[in-house]
C-alpha cells in the first residue's frame, strides 16, 4: 500500500471517530444537563415539559446551566484535534440551534427517539384529549345501595396482615346482626353524613324537641356566640344571600320537614325514596349536614352553661371542655366544629355531643377493636335503653359506613363469597337427596 493512501484513510478514520466521539458527547450532555424546567433529560424521557409554578427561579436557573453546558461543550471541541475545524463549527452550531428550537416551542418531541415513536405518542395524545374533552357522568350518590357485608370485608382485606385479619374477624362478628352494608362518601362529612341516612331511613317518630315552631328561632337565642354564629362557614354554593342566621335557620327547617317526612312514610320503599332524594351530594344534603352541626354548638352551650352552675352533666362534657382547644363553646366552635367538613371530621368525645345533640344512642362497631371492650362503643352510653338506638360501623375511628339489618324474608339466606344468596337446603335424608345438584 502507497504512503499516501495510508495517510489518506489514517485522515478519514481520525475524522469518523471524531464525529462519533462528538455526537457521543452531545448526547451525554443533554442527559445529564438540566433543560429548561430544571429536570434532567435522558433517552428514556418522552417529553420536554414547561416550567412549573412549584419554584419559578428553576426557569431562569435552569437556563443558565444550558448555556454552561453549550461552553463547555464547545471547550470541549476545542480540546479534540480536528482536521476540519470549520465543518465542526457549523454541526456545532446546528446542535445548539436544534436544543433551543426544541425548549422554545415546548416540544414534546425527545431529540433520540424515529419519528414512528413520535407519531404514535402524538396520536395518544389526541386521543387522551379527547376522552377528557368529554362529559364525565359520575354517581352522585353520597349512599350507596347495600351490598353483601361479607363480600365487602374479603373485597376490601384480601391481605394475610394481623390488621387485615383482624378486620376481617369485626365484619364477621357484625354480620351476625347485619347482613348488609352501604357505603358512605369518604369526606370529612362522613360521621354527620352516615348518622343523618340512619336517621331518615329507620327514626319512627319525630323528636320531641324538634316538633314545636320555635325551633327555627335558635340561631337568633344563641347569644353567648351570636357574633361567631354570624361568620359561620357553609359549604361552597351551599349559601346564597342573606345572613348566616337566616340560612341557619333554613338549614333547621329543612332537618325538621325531613325529619317529618321520612316519619310518615309507611313502606320501607318510600324511605329509601326520601333518602335517595336527600343523599346526591346537593345543596340541601349540606344544609342538612350543617343543621347537625348547628345543633351540636347549642347542647354544647348549654352543657357548659350547666358545668358552670354546678349542675348534673355527661361525664363526656368535662373531656369536651378540657382540652385547651375547646375550654368553652367560643373555642369548640372556632378551633374544632367550624371545620368539621371542610378539614376535619368528628373527634371521638364529638360523638358523644352528636348523639346527646339529636337524643341518638349511636351504636358505632369499631372493627379494629375486635376482642376488646371497645368493639361497640355507644355514644352516649348513658340513654341505650330509652332513646332510639343508630348503628353505623368503622375501621379506624375516621371514616364510617352504615350497616343494613337482615330483612325477616331474608332470615333463611346468606351470601356467598361472590355475593349471591346461598339458599338452606331442604331438611330431612329423603329431600337432600333429591335435592343434590352435580356440576
Amino acid at each position: 500500500m502507497k504512503p499516501g493512501q495510508t495517510r489518506g484513510k489514517s485522515a478519514q478514520k481520525s475524522v469518523q471517530n471524531h464525529k462519533s466521539n462528538k455526537a457521543k458527547s452531545t448526547r451525554e450532555a443533554a442527559d445529564h444537563s438540566p433543560d429548561s424546567t430544571g429536570r434532567s433529560q435522558s433517552k428514556k424521557s418522552k417529553k420536554i415539559q414547561g416550567p412549573t409554578l412549584d419554584n419559578p427561579s428553576k426557569t431562569g436557573h435552569a437556563a443558565g446551566q444550558l448555556g454552561s453546558c453549550s461552553t463547555e461543550h464547545g471547550e470541549a471541541g476545542e480540546m479534540t484535534s480536528d482536521p476540519q475545524p470549520t465543518q465542526k463549527a457549523e454541526e456545532a452550531k446546528q446542535c445548539q440551534e436544534g436544543l433551543s428550537g426544541a425548549e422554545d416551542e415546548n416540544s414534546d418531541v425527545d431529540l433520540y427517539r424515529g419519528e414512528e415513536e413520535i407519531e404514535e405518542e402524538e396520536q395518544e395524545k389526541h386521543r387522551s384529549h379527547a376522552a377528557t374533552s368529554a362529559p364525565v357522568v359520575e354517581d352522585q350518590s353520597s349512599v350507596s345501595a347495600p351490598e353483601c357485608l361479607l363480600f365487602y370485608s374479603q373485597r376490601e382485606w384480601k391481605g394475610n396482615t394481623s390488621k387485615s385479619r383482624l378486620i376481617k374477624k369485626g365484619y364477621e362478628a357484625v354480620a351476625l346482626k347485619f347482613e348488609s352494608l352501604r357505603r358512605v362518601r369518604g369526606d370529612n362529612y362522613c360521621a354527620l353524613r352516615a348518622t343523618l341516612f340512619q336517621i331518615l331511613s329507620q327514626t319512627q317518630k319525630l323528636p320531641a324537641w324538634l316538633q314545636g315552631p320555635e325551633v327555627h328561632q335558635w340561631p337568633k337565642q344563641m347569644q353567648p356566640v351570636q357574633d361567631l354564629v354570624d361568620q359561620w362557614r357553609f359549604p361552597v354554593d351551599s349559601r346564597k344571600g342573606g345572613s348566616a342566621v337566616e340560612h341557619l335557620e333554613n338549614c333547621l327547617q329543612l332537618l325538621q320537614s325531613r325529619w317529618q317526612e321520612a316519619v310518615k312514610c309507611v313502606s320501607p320503599v318510600e324511605r329509601e325514596r326520601v333518602c335517595q332524594q336527600v343523599f346526591v351530594g346537593q345543596k340541601e344534603e349540606y344544609e342538612l349536614l350543617e343543621a347537625l352541626k348547628f345543633l351540636m354548638l347549642k347542647t354544647a352551650v348549654q352543657l357548659h352553661s350547666d358545668m358552670e352552675k354546678s349542675s348534673l352533666v355527661p361525664d363526656f362534657c368535662w373531656l369536651l371542655f378540657a382540652r385547651d382547644t375547646s375550654k368553652c363553646p367560643r373555642s369548640f366552635l372556632i378551633n374544632h366544629l367550624k371545620h368539621v367538613g371542610f378539614s376535619g371530621g368528628l373527634e371521638q368525645v364529638e360523638m358523644f355531643l352528636l348523639g346527646y345533640s339529636l337524643q341518638q344512642t349511636l351504636q358505632v362497631y369499631r372493627l379494629y377493636k375486635t376482642d376488646t371492650e371497645e368493639f361497640i362503643t355507644y355514644y352516649p352510653d348513658d340513654h341505650k335503653t330509652d332513646w332510639p338506638l343508630l348503628s353505623l360501623v368503622t375501621e379506624d375511628d375516621r371514616h364510617y359506613n352504615v350497616p343494613v339489618l337482615k330483612q325477616a324474608k331474608q332470615q333463611s339466606s346468606k351470601f356467598d363469597s361472590s355475593g349471591r344468596p346461598v339458599w338452606n337446603a331442604p331438611s330431612g335424608g329423603q329431600a337432600q337427596d333429591r335435592y343434590v345438584t352435580h356440576l
